[in-house]
């Protein structure tokens, strides 16, 4: 079992390069994207030996999934906790510029009787993108 633990927590160069790739540009790749840009560096490489990695280094506190409502599962090179906005229209994901709002969790605290372990709060609207598409769409009607 010690040799399974001491396995997983190494850097190798396969989660090395998952890694490298999903904090490249923190576009929150879905696990196929990260494969075809890893794949491109290690064309040996299998999806899933991509979606293993992605567990460990989720395990390791490296990385975080996201499971965002009416959306693949995603990930974010940035492990600390954070908001996310995703457009309705492209399924884009970006970080919310705003802090974690831990007050909430304390404010359960002593009214529920539930341990709480943490919370998700998305944010969903246009990107610039699709809003500029639907504002011509809008105009030509």
């Amino acid at each position: 079992m010690g040799v399974e633990i001491d396995k997983k927590t190494r850097m190798t160069q396969q989660r090395r390069v998952i890694l490298e790739e999903i904090r490249r540009n923190n576009n929150h790749p879905a696990a196929d994207e990260i494969y075809e840009r890893v794949r491109k560096r290690l064309p040996r490489i299998s999806l899933g030996t991509v979606y293993r990695n992605l567990d460990v280094l989720c395990e390791l506190g490296e990385i975080q999934r996201l499971e965002l409502s009416g959306a693949m599962k995603r990930y974010d090179g940035i492990p600390k906790k954070h908001y996310h906005i995703r457009c309705v229209g492209c399924g884009r994901v970006d970080d919310a510029p705003i802090a974690p709002l831990n007050e909430l969790e304390d404010d359960l605290y002593g009214t529920t009787v539930y341990e709480i372990i943490g919370h998700n709060l998305e944010f969903t609207g246009l990107c610039p993108h699709c809003s500029r598409q639907q504002s011509l769409q809008q105009a030509a009607s």
